[in-house]
């Protein structure tokens, strides 16, 4: 997916990653069914993972790493280290949480041991994750829950190999999950309503917004409204319509300023005034209507691709995408500073 951050190197995982089918001992941290979550393992570091691993040590929550690339463990410990102030200003550290806490184990079986939740984060490839998925689930005790970090696979199928086939989840962040509050959550076919309603409630406790999909779909809620608005903004580049940089503007200086508020049925609610949305729709649905009939479908052959590269380095300047990173996550801090007054 376009979208998704990296998620590790698929052939480190698949080559370094023999997991044995025997259970290993396991220690039940609870009597009963449901043990409180103290002890969390994320599977496959990248940037989703490590962001993920800098929110759980934040909030005092035992973590295990585990991912097979050589330089895993160096750049994991790099970025909860670069996240940890800005979690910090945001008071989201709690009393005693330290960043250095983090546990890292190549090794899938000994990282899963005593664990209590896991948040996945392989590669977005689907004949690997269901493999990983079934090794995993010969792992773990059937109450611990698996949440997917997937940006848009379906667990239906994800799942299919899993004799404990209830516990496995989509709990689909938004980059950076230390600092964006959206967790999609949706269940397959076989993924129990418990399930989700523990996931949601763990993901809540973490300061994050988790929102239920009703029924799957490829790319879940918030990938595909980004792929509408990229594919006509390609669109819009691709007839010259304006600049890359311009076509960035009309976004970031207009509509996604009022989309960090409210998203777009309530800003539209908004924008019929006092008769709210139906008022809206009344007066203005119809010229709406005629622009979804020319919107774009571009095809993005190796010239396109190239032009929108050079358009964005060029909107990019000097600044690296260190810089922008940075500039993100300081802007993205102080607008969450004010939401949460």
């Amino acid at each position: 997916m376009p979208f998704a951050a990296p998620r590790g190197n698929t052939a480190a995982f698949a080559s370094q990653w023999p997991f044995p089918d025997l259970l290993p001992e396991r220690r039940m941290t609870d009597s009963s069914s449901h043990p409180a979550i103290r002890r969390v393992a994320i599977v496959g570091a990248g940037t989703i993972g490590a962001s993920w691993a800098a929110l759980f040590l934040a909030h005092g929550l035992e973590v295990v790493v585990s991912d097979p690339a050589a330089d895993a463990e160096s750049q994991t410990r790099a970025r909860v280290a670069a996240a940890w102030p800005v979690l910090t200003e945001l008071g989201r550290v709690t009393a005693g949480a330290n960043p250095d806490a983090l546990r890292f184990e190549p090794d899938l079986a000994t990282a899963l041991q005593g664990v209590d939740f896991v948040q996945e984060n392989a590669p977005e490839r689907e004949d690997f994750k269901t493999d990983l998925f079934a090794r995993i689930d010969g792992i773990l005790p059937p109450h611990v829950i698996v949440a997917s970090s997937s940006s848009g696979l379906i667990m239906t199928r994800l799942q299919a190999r899993c004799r404990h086939a209830g516990r496995f989840v989509i709990g689909h962040p938004f980059n950076p999950p230390h600092l964006i509050p959206l967790v999609e959550v949706v269940g397959g076919e076989q993924t129990s309503a418990d399930t989700i309603d523990r996931c949601i409630a763990f993901y809540r406790q973490l300061g994050k917004y988790p929102i239920r999909l009703n029924k799957e779909v490829p790319g879940h809620i918030a990938n595909r409204l980004q792929a509408a608005l990229w594919r006509e903004a390609i669109h819009l580049a691709a007839e010259n319509v304006a600049s890359v940089a311009d076509i960035d503007a009309a976004v970031s200086q207009g509509p996604g300023l009022r989309w960090a508020l409210f998203g777009p049925h309530m800003t539209f609610n908004l924008g019929g005034g006092a008769g709210g949305l139906a008022h809206f729709m009344e007066h203005l649905l119809g010229p709406v209507q005629t622009w979804w009939d020319d919107l774009g479908t571009p095809d993005v052959t190796p010239e396109l691709q190239r032009r929108l590269i050079e358009g964005v380095n060029a909107e990019a300047g000097s600044r690296n995408i260190a810089d922008l990173v940075q500039t993100r996550d300081a802007q993205l801090t102080a607008l969450l500073k004010v939401l949460q007054r």
